[in-house]
């Protein structure tokens, strides 16, 4: 008994020795880390406890380190110390600026449960000794430039349930290995070389939940095997070379939510069992070869949002039972062969903002009833047979931003009510059909309007003078008709090519080589005496003056009765104050400091409003805490918000959480009647729009290029942060980058890619146009708001900063923007010097080199072609180095 009593003693007195031999290896190994790279910070010194600083966990009793985050701290050097924490089963290095190959060190970390590399610069191949890590559950690796195939070795991690290997170079083959991951959930591997088959294995002994692999080379048919256990809810296979169609077994997946197959090579019908998937929200298979009718089986998935079948081969009619949907919000037709009508029963979609039929054979009229899908944006009926009379009832889409009917067999005149829809801002196009009479002058209303085009029909009359109410005009249209009379005098008109207005025999003035004869008494019958002139003058001057006298006593009584009415009106607007349905605020301590009825009070006032942005109105508002608030109304899409608070509610909160330095922040919000209101909190020094074109323009303003490159690294690093999360921004310009008190970028309009896009940010979105000059040239054709887009956007800011230019100006010349205006410089005989604000790249040689590096970022920001862009990632890094040069 005593001998084993010894035994006890004598091991427990070792484990203890090893343990606290183990505790003082692992804080050295913290400090040896912290020195290597160059500081951690909310890292302390030797007499702290090491298991309480940022971004560590220890086990029981503060033992050894079993979790290492140091995610998103822009942190750079090298890693292979990590190795020497053996107990580590959590580590996270992502988001940073890690470079070399993977630590093969890291395979003796043979407690690690979840490895997270992704978002770095690693290169080279996987080291082969992470094949040793038999407890991973996840291992992450996106988005760095590792090269080669899949080692075999990794087949040996048979616990691995989450495995995403995304935006790398790897090539070669899926191995058939990972099939046999039983364990697996989640499998990215998008955005690579990858070729061959998708292994017909996969998902066949996992419970395979997430599959995505866009956006590579894969070819091949899709496997029946990822449908068998029935567990799968997104399937993403985009932009590959697939062949063969989509396997009936797609309906043994009951919680599938998204599938997008787009951009491939599939073939035959959409199966009927497809009405299993009662959960499906978005289904997108454009750019196929499909065929067969649309199935109505779509009518049984209730929760459908988003439904994309565009070019392929389609024929049939739209199934009626689509009516059914009450969830739809876009559905996208274009390119294939459909006919007959638009079915009434889809006039029941309430929430439908997308209609898009172009490219068909449809031969129907368009419904009176069109605009009882209230939210309607986009209603693109272009080169089909519609037939009949464009309705007056057209006029009641007030939410349109694109309306596109060119090219079909339409009839009578342009309904004059189409200039009541205010925000139609992409195009109006109404070419190449039969309309007849004069243009309504009401169209002069459409002050948003970019393009217009009536061209190919029979359109009589003049030109009316209240066009030059389309203050947004850029593109118009208005050749082969019959018009008549002067063009009038309208910057958009004259700066248009004259192929605008050609084939009008009518028509005279600018553009057009030949001018109006104003002299002419046969084409003008106003023509009077010079005497009778002088009479009428003086006549005018003594009633002038009479009605003057008159005029002045009364404006001097209506301004002391305005000024007792303003306190009537006060007390009013208190009386009147709409009913608060829902409402509150994110943050804890705010909540005493912030009145909701003071929220929308100041809402109510104009005198508050600090910023008109596209898709809201802020204001200033001052609690009686003296708490200051940014208020942000929101436009077009609020009934949909308030229909959906608990959604609203939702993403509002994790919204709140998000944790970058460079992100506007929702703090609350409010609803009432059919609007809602987001609360921030309020930025001093405006946007970076008035910063670059307002204050830069002031008698005292100093050369800032330091700062300007500051907010330029800011917004990049808060864009590439939201593209790492999954978000995609819906309207990047410099009016939607903030400043804190300490000029610091903060990139506003977030949460409404959150509240309006059914994909949760990662798929097409079509109910936005963003702001003119920022989108890019993509989005005329595919209408997708894409991570690429983001980046063209982000890169007219980044001219903007350097030229101190607007994204659309006159002194561009005719159809040229600044994008347009940079990129051809060289052929205008201009060096790059010359693009940039000389007020700043005059001062030293230092900041001249700087902008010159930030120009060529620009530049490759904004290439034509998405593909050749460089993510926001690369953009943070390349800014970065010119800072730190």
């Amino acid at each position: 008994m005593a001998y084993l009593y010894l035994s006890f003693l004598l091991v427990w007195f070792l484990s203890k020795s090893f343990l606290g031999e183990a505790q003082l290896n692992d804080q050295a190994t913290l400090l040896a880390i912290k020195e290597e790279l160059g500081g951690v910070a909310g890292w302390g010194d030797n007499q702290t406890d090491y298991c309480r600083w940022e971004g560590i966990r220890c086990g029981l009793n503060h033992s050894l380190v079993e979790r290492l985050d140091l995610s998103r701290r822009m942190l750079r050097g090298n890693v292979p110390l990590i190795s020497n924490l053996k107990a580590l089963k959590e580590l996270d290095l992502s988001y940073n600026n890690f470079n070399g190959r993977i630590p093969s060190a890291f395979g003796n970390l043979s407690e690690l449960e979840y490895l997270d590399l992704s978002l770095n610069k690693f290169e080279g191949s996987i080291p082969v000794e992470l094949g040793g890590l038999r407890n991973l559950r996840s291992l992450n690796l996106s988005n760095n430039f590792l090269v080669g195939e899949i080692p075999q070795e990794l087949e040996m991690l048979a616990k691995l349930q989450d495995f995403q290997i995304s935006s790398n170079r790897w090539n070669g083959s899926i191995p058939h290995w990972v099939g046999r991951l039983t364990n697996l959930r989640v499998f990215t591997a998008y955005e690579n070389q990858l070729v061959g088959k998708i292994p017909d294995n996969l998902g066949l002994v996992s419970e395979l939940v997430l599959l995505n692999l866009h956006s590579n080379q894969l070819d091949g048919s899709i496997p029946k095997s990822i449908f068998a256990m029935g567990k799968l809810e997104i399937l993403v296979l985009t932009q590959n070379g697939l062949t063969g169609e989509l396997p009936e077994e797609v309906g043994n997946c009951r919680g599938l939510s998204s599938v997008r197959i787009g951009n491939n090579k599939l073939v035959g019908t959409i199966p009927r069992t497809i009405g299993n998937d009662t959960s499906l929200t978005y289904f997108e298979a454009d750019n196929n070869n499909l065929s067969g009718e649309i199935v109505s089986e779509f009518a049984l998935c209730t929760n459908l949002t988003l439904l994309n079948l565009a070019y392929n081969g389609f024929t049939g009619i739209i199934p009626p039972e689509i009516g059914r949907l009450m969830n739809f919000q876009e559905l996208i037709l274009s390119g294939n062969s459909l006919s007959g009508d638009i079915p009434r029963s889809i006039l029941g979609c309430k929430n439908l903002n997308k209609l898009d039929l172009s490219e068909n054979q449809f031969n129907g009229t368009i419904p009176n009833k069109i605009c009882n899908m209230t939210r309607l944006q986009y209603l693109l009926l272009d080169q089909n047979s519609f037939k009949g009379e464009i309705p007056h009832e057209i006029g009641n889409c007030v939410k349109l931003l694109h309306l596109q009917l060119g090219n079909n067999f339409f009839t009578g005149s342009i309904p004059p009510e189409i200039g009541r829809i205010r925000n139609l801002q992409i195009a109006l196009n109404l070419s190449f059909n039969r309309l007849h009479g004069q243009l309504p002058s009401e169209l002069g209303k459409l002050d948003k309007l970019v393009s217009l085009d009536v061209s190919s029909n029979q359109l009589t009359g003049n030109i009316p003078p209240a066009f030059k109410g389309m203050l947004s005009l850029i593109e118009v249209n208005f050749s082969n008709n019959f018009l008549t009379g002067p063009i009038p005098t309208f910057v958009p008109f004259q700066k248009s090519p004259d192929s605008s207005f050609q084939a009008n025999k009518g028509l005279c003035g600018e553009p057009l080589s030949f001018t109006c004869a104003n002299s002419d008494p046969a084409d003008y019958h106003h023509t009077v005496s010079y005497r009778i002139i002088l009479a009428v003058i003086g006549s005018g001057l003594a009633v002038f003056v009479s009605v003057s006298v008159v005029v002045v006593l009364f404006m001097m009584r209506e301004r002391q009765e305005k000024a007792a009415r303003s306190v009537e009106i006060e007390d009013e607007e208190t009386s009147d104050q709409p009913t608060i349905i829902a409402g509150t605020v994110f943050v804890e301590n705010l909540r005493q400091a912030v009145d909701l009825d003071a929220v929308v009070k100041a809402t109510l006032k104009d005198s508050n409003k600090i910023n008109n942005g596209t898709f809201s109105t802020s204001y200033k508002a001052v609690m009686p805490s003296g708490l200051i608030l940014s208020v942000k109304k929101l436009k077009s899409m609020d009934r949909t918000i308030v229909h959906h608070q608990n959604k609203m509610i939702r993403e509002l909160e994790r919204l709140s959480k998000l944790c970058h330095d460079n992100l506007v922040h929702p703090i609350g919000f409010v609803i009432y009647e059919d609007v809602a209101l987001l609360l921030h909190h309020y930025l001093p020094n405006g946007t970076l729009a008035q910063l670059l074109h307002e204050s830069s323009q002031q008698s005292e303003y100093q050369p800032d290029w330091p700062r300007r490159l500051s907010i330029a690294i800011g917004v990049a690093e808060g864009l590439a942060f939201l593209h790492h999360v999954a978000v995609i921004h819906l309207d990047i310009s410099s009016s939607n980058v903030l400043l804190d008190a300490d000029f610091k970028p903060l990139v506003g309009e977030i949460e409404i890619s959150k509240l309006l896009d059914p994909s949760k940010g990662t798929a097409s979105i079509s109910a936005v146009a963003g702001s003119f000059g920022y989108i890019p040239p993509e989005y005329a054709y595919t209408m997708q708001v894409t991570a690429p887009g983001n980046v063209y956007s982000y890169g007219v800011v980044l001219l903007e900063i350097l030229t101190t230019r607007f994204p659309v100006d006159e002194d561009f010349g005719e159809g040229v923007d600044l994008v347009k205006w940079v990129h051809g410089a060289r052929a205008r005989g201009e060096t790059p010097e010359q693009i940039l604000d000389a007020r700043l790249s005059t001062v030293s040689f230092g900041w001249r080199r700087e902008m010159l590096a930030a120009l060529k970022v620009a530049l490759l920001c904004t290439d034509t072609t998405p593909a050749k862009r460089p993510k926001m990632k690369k953009v943070v890094e390349m800014l970065q180095e010119i800072r730190q040069n």
